[in-house]
């Protein structure tokens, strides 16, 4: 179906506009894992041509959303368990160096802006309004970061953040609205790490976060050997 003028406004190039569409199908679960990814289709879609298809494939391969196979060309990248330990590994590294860096800045007004964000997870696990949740976290974390006022550790993060994205929309009935509280009380904890500047007490919080959710992932996979991981249950 032809995307509408209207959409192909909203970008500045027929190149980000078709490296847009894409990369929300393959956020949403729209997209699948493994599925082909056939130029001459796209660009019939949207109504472009293939030159741009083809440069926002590149795009989305830089950023492990698209791999390219021999004999069958771009497809959409597998969620595999390898994959889910590297996004947590990453993000437990680079949620070290900014809690700690954030810790020396906070100021009141950032305070109250992640007791805001909190107050308002909280609302949303009580309400079951889990993908809800799983917006304001990414808020929370990408709040943090920016309190370090450092943009390219605020670059990383988003991108490792945007994979974890893609992994819990799959895994949300599975495993994450099963944490959803115990993640809660991990944040706050967190926040008062920050406030006390207790790098010792923040570093531990920052570890036990990120391995308590891989350590979560892992499990429902090792339970789910039978099937493929790319077909379990997706987000709503």
């Amino acid at each position: 179906m032809r995307a509408s003028t209207v959409s192909e406004q909203r970008y500045r190039t027929k190149q980000e506009f078709v490296y847009q569409s894409l990369r929300e199908s393959i956020m949403r679960g729209d997209l699948r894992p493994g599925q082909r990814l056939r130029i001459e289709d796209i660009a019939q879609r949207l109504g472009v041509s293939p030159i741009p298809v083809r440069e926002a494939l590149h795009m989305l391969q830089s950023e492990r959303l698209v791999e390219n196979t021999p004999h069958v060309g771009a497809i959409v990248a597998s969620i595999s368990k390898a994959s889910i330990i590297e996004v947590f590994t990453v993000m437990e590294g680079l949620e070290l160096v900014a809690t700690r860096t954030a810790a020396q800045r906070l100021t009141p007004a950032d305070v109250q802006h992640l007791n805001d964000l909190l107050n308002k997870m909280d609302q949303a696990i009580e309400s079951e309004a889990h993908n809800q949740w799983s917006d304001l976290n990414t808020q929370f974390h990408t709040a943090i970061v920016r309190i370090t006022g450092m943009p390219m550790l605020q670059e990383m993060t988003e991108r490792v953040l945007n994979q974890w994205d893609r992994v819990r929309r799959y895994y949300l009935k599975g495993v994450l609205m099963f944490r959803l509280s115990q993640a809660q009380h991990e944040h706050r904890l967190i926040v008062q790490a920050m406030l006390d500047r207790d790098y010792g007490q923040l570093a531990q919080l920052v570890h036990e976060h990120n391995q308590g959710a891989l350590a979560a992932y892992t499990e429902y996979l090792a339970q789910a050997t039978d099937s493929d991981p790319n077909e379990l249950i997706m987000a709503s």
